[in-house]
């Protein structure tokens, strides 16, 4: 039974070194509902600087686990609203609900961070007596009792305001907006999101094939390599069985060697404790294993709710644009469906198969409520 609990400590040992020499740069958050973070970005003193990329450290507000950026040339933090690594983007806005007053000293420059979309915005600044006359969307966060800003891209607004009295232009800036606007912006308080994009490193690309991107081991700094992609062609049913079925074998090959060095041990000590000529082929006994657990009825599965795909693929979480269950990116169309006990999305036929097998998320392993 010694050399029995020996051998396994050492395999279970050598699986746990590995695992732990891996996990070191694995993806983690500030919180349940925040950004997923992994390469480039990592969070400063969680996470080793190997971790990330220059100029992308992050950090974790401790008081409402908000996850923040801070740009070389301001003082003050953002806060990171989602991460889209596939498309290499990111969306910030202000902690305070003032982001009209961080625009308006917005600066990239030491960052690896620009606008994706632009749009040049005029500030003006009018006495609050005249905010009656107007069918603009104010400022509020810079407005007051005694004056009302207002911030437009509209030439014929910008000659309107400009011929009160009592309106004035204080600043024009160019700022990255989350959409695309062809036409003009009457007003604007700017309350939305800033979306951001970055250049360097090129991770895009290794993310779509289900890949993960990271530094080069024992290579110059800054060489970045794409580990694990997955290949093009295979159909996603036929990953999902490999994915399923990969660890079955090794979990049954291990289990027999534990089962058959126990029986060895067992038969070697009976003869031991019986009679020194007794048979070598003695028979041993082996506690007959747990049943494997059925997964969901029929119904359950089909009672949980799906999600069509639009052509923007926008989930809750950008950063959840590939399933879990076959490694697959998701594109648009396709039916997902989420376990509402964790919200967690899947490819709908993934899911479905899994919980016909499976009576827990393969992520989260919750199980269903009754």
């Amino acid at each position: 039974m010694g050399i029995t609990i020996t051998i396994i400590t050492l395999i279970i040992s050598s699986i746990f070194f590995l695992t732990s020499a891996q996990q070191l740069c694995l993806k983690t958050s500030c919180a349940r509902s925040e950004p997923v973070i992994r390469f480039p970005f990592r969070i400063h003193n969680w996470q080793l600087q190997s971790c990330g990329y220059p100029g992308f450290d992050l950090s974790c507000d401790s008081t409402t686990g908000h996850t923040l950026l801070q740009l070389p040339s301001s003082s003050k933090k953002f806060t990171v609203q989602a991460i889209d690594y596939a498309t290499q983007q990111l969306w910030i806005n202000d902690p305070n609900n003032c982001l009209p007053a961080r625009i308006l000293s917005l600066d990239f420059s030491g960052s690896p961070f620009s606008g994706l979309f632009y749009q040049n915005f005029t500030f003006f600044n009018c006495s609050s007596s005249d905010f009656s006359n107007f069918e603009l969307n104010p400022i509020g966060c810079l407005s007051s009792s005694t004056h009302t800003v207002y911030a437009t891209t509209s030439l014929r607004v910008i000659s309107f305001l400009s011929g009160l009295p009592s309106c004035k232009s204080f600043a024009s800036r160019k700022i990255p907006v989350e959409w695309p606007f062809y036409g003009e912006i009457l007003s604007s308080d700017l309350s939305d999101d800033l979306r951001l994009t970055w250049f360097g490193p090129r991770c895009g690309k290794c993310e779509t094939r289900g890949g993960r991107c990271g530094p080069k081991d024992n290579s110059t700094v800054g060489a970045i390599v794409c580990y694990h992609p997955h290949l093009r062609g295979i159909p996603r049913s036929a990953r999902y069985i490999i994915t399923i079925g990969a660890g079955i074998p090794l979990m049954l090959c291990l289990l027999g060697m534990a089962c058959c060095i126990f029986g060895r041990v067992r038969n070697f000590a009976g003869r031991r404790r019986s009679h020194p000529m007794i048979s070598e082929f003695s028979t041993f006994t082996v506690n007959p294993q747990p049943a494997i657990a059925i997964g969901l009825d029929r119904s359950t599965i089909e009672s949980y709710p799906k999600i069509v795909l639009g052509e923007s693929r926008r989930l809750p979480k950008p950063d959840d644009n590939v399933c879990p269950i076959c490694l697959s990116e998701y594109n648009p169309k396709e039916t997902l469906k989420t376990i509402p006990e964790c919200q967690h999305c899947f490819h709908a036929d993934c899911i479905d198969e899994w919980l016909r097998l499976n009576a827990s998320c393969p992520l989260c392993r919750k199980l269903p409520s009754p």
